[in-house]
């Protein structure tokens, strides 16, 4: 098999591919939600409930996204997409042939979201970053944009044939048309990265992956990018997930609160692609820098503004600057950690960071219902992204301070 070079045009041809495919495989994260009202009418079962399919398809997620990290560093991203393909084609056709609620739920959590879902977005973004160098932070944010543009794709088409056909013959056509779609665009993906031609491109480039990372163990490294990643979207979820809920406190609707929200993810797509271009010329960490401060910025906005105009206009705000945050944690991993474990060391920074969503989405209800404001919500939100300022800055002094101790050295050699 030829050997292709990094940053090559069978690089941007397999970035194509690689879109394609977490589009496809994030559809399970919106589907679910899609058909909610109609598993919960048949199921006869409450609201909270019938969420329970969500809740373990996010946990498989993210404990899944570390296991087929470490696959795909051994045996390649083809197969990881194999096991995807089986994972929701299975996961569908289980999920919508199941009897009861738990039934429906495990086969969300086990094959869509650990034997599905999670293939195709931990393995895929660590893959593209070995593919690319020169444009390695723009390429990252056009694979990892495949998640919020299946949350733009997959809800119009999945509501017409459940109104027309129902939930469960939906279920089995989208298990039949994931799994040979993905089958045939996984055997697409078999040439592995190329590792050797990437580490003299780095070097050059002044950032190079060190078994030292930020002068630190890996596992101390590691063990920060995930406090990091938890800390940032423990932020994050406060808008993302209760500005419905604020929207209709404020008495201006769950429409309108709906509405923001889709702003919100729309300008989170952009985000993506304008952090993936800064991050080519500045770097993964100080990208995270920049996302964590205008992060900060656009929550401190919500508190003393409540107006329906001005609530508009900072959820655009706030996802125009966190939507590139996540996607600079694989940056940031690629270019400081091995290549060679970049499959299992992004999956367990991913995990950490839907671990965050999790928290704060529970954390800023209960915040909430103890103080019966999203006033203290918000500023709880804000000292979150204060933590992962701190880290953010702490790491960037290591490698400053790493960096003047080489050119000293050099100096005195």
């Amino acid at each position: 098999m030829p050997q292709h070079a990094a940053d090559s045009r069978y690089a941007w041809t397999r970035l194509v591919v690689t879109l394609a495919l977490m589009t496809i495989g994030s559809g399970a994260m919106y589907v679910v939600a899609v058909v909610l009202p109609a598993v919960q009418a048949e199921f006869g079962v409450a609201r909270a409930d019938a969420s329970l399919p969500y809740t373990l398809m996010m946990v498989g997620f993210g404990l899944g996204g570390v296991a087929m990290g470490r696959i795909a560093d051994r045996v390649g991203v083809m197969w990881v997409m194999l096991i995807g393909a089986f994972g929701l084609g299975t996961g569908f056709v289980a999920a919508g042939l199941s009897g009861s609620l738990m039934a429906f739920a495990l086969a969300h959590g086990v094959l869509l979201g650990a034997l599905g879902s999670a293939t195709t977005f931990a393995p895929l973004v660590a893959d593209t970053s070995l593919w690319f160098v020169r444009r390695r932070g723009i390429a990252v944010a056009i694979c990892a944009s495949g998640n919020y543009l299946g949350g733009a794709i997959w809800p119009p088409i999945v509501q017409h044939f459940v109104a027309s056909d129902g939930w469960r013959h939906t279920y089995v056509g989208l298990g039949i048309f994931s799994a040979v779609a993905m089958a045939g665009l996984a055997l697409l993906m078999r040439p592995r990265p190329p590792i050797a031609v990437n580490a003299p491109a780095a070097r050059a480039s002044g950032v190079v992956p060190s078994t030292r990372p930020f002068g630190l163990s890996m596992g101390h490294a590691q063990t920060l990018l995930c406090i990091a990643g938890v800390a940032c979207c423990v932020a994050m979820a406060m808008p993302q997930v209760h500005i419905v809920a604020y929207c209709s406190d404020l008495g201006f609707g769950a429409a309108r609160g709906a509405e923001m929200l889709s702003l919100m993810l729309a300008s989170g797509i952009v985000s993506r692609l304008v952090s993936g271009a800064i991050c080519d010329r500045i770097g993964g960490l100080r990208t995270l820098l920049l996302g964590s401060v205008l992060q900060g910025l656009a929550l401190l906005l919500f508190l003393p503004f409540d107006g329906l105009v001005s609530l508009y206009v900072i959820s655009a705000l706030f996802g125009l600057f966190q939507g590139g945050i996540v996607p600079s944690y694989a940056i940031i991993v690629r270019e400081h950690f091995p290549a060679a474990e970049a499959g299992a060391r992004v999956g367990t920074v991913i995990m950490a960071t839907l671990f965050g969503m999790a928290l704060g989405g529970w954390m800023s209800g209960k915040v909430f219902d103890l103080t019966g404001s999203y006033h203290a919500a918000f500023i709880n939100g804000i000292a979150w992204n204060l933590l992962n300022l701190t880290i953010a800055l702490f790491l960037l002094g290591r490698v400053r301070w790493l960096h003047r101790r080489a050119s000293g050295l050099a100096g005195a050699g």
